[in-house]
């Protein structure tokens, strides 16, 4: 049996799953794009373009560590105090895997009108 290897997703992919998402623009800040519904941050790429940022639960970073560390980490001393965690890129399944991450962030600061109107990117029953 063979191993399929995925084609490794890149900042390119990141921008282009963010600014798919409704009512999205890309903002710089502090020296990074960030991206921004409603004027709120919910993903950001870092300045290597191999992790990029996105908005998490406080209460649910802990959990994606433990279970996939080579996916998912804080960057110490800074995001301790936000809800907010980080993603390697080169950990990503494919770009399947990069649209739900970013859609989650972006689910967690849209507007509720914003939500309302789009409930294609509403989470599923029970999730």
């Amino acid at each position: 049996m063979t191993t399929r290897k995925h084609a490794p997703v890149t900042a390119a992919d990141v921008r282009s799953a963010a600014l798919s998402l409704p009512d999205t623009a890309e903002k710089l800040a502090w020296g990074q794009p960030t991206f921004r519904v409603a004027g709120k941050i919910f993903a950001s790429l870092g300045d290597d373009d191999t992790a990029m940022g996105v908005k998490c639960p406080k209460e649910d970073r802990a959990e994606l560590i433990a279970t996939e560390p080579e996916k998912f980490f804080l960057k110490e001393g800074h995001d301790d105090h936000y809800a907010w965690m980080r993603v390697r890129l080169a950990a990503l399944e494919d770009a399947g895997e990069l649209a739900a991450i970013l859609t989650d962030a972006w689910r967690q600061v849209a507007p509720r009108r914003l939500l309302a109107a789009h409930p294609e990117l509403e989470l599923p029953e029970g999730g």
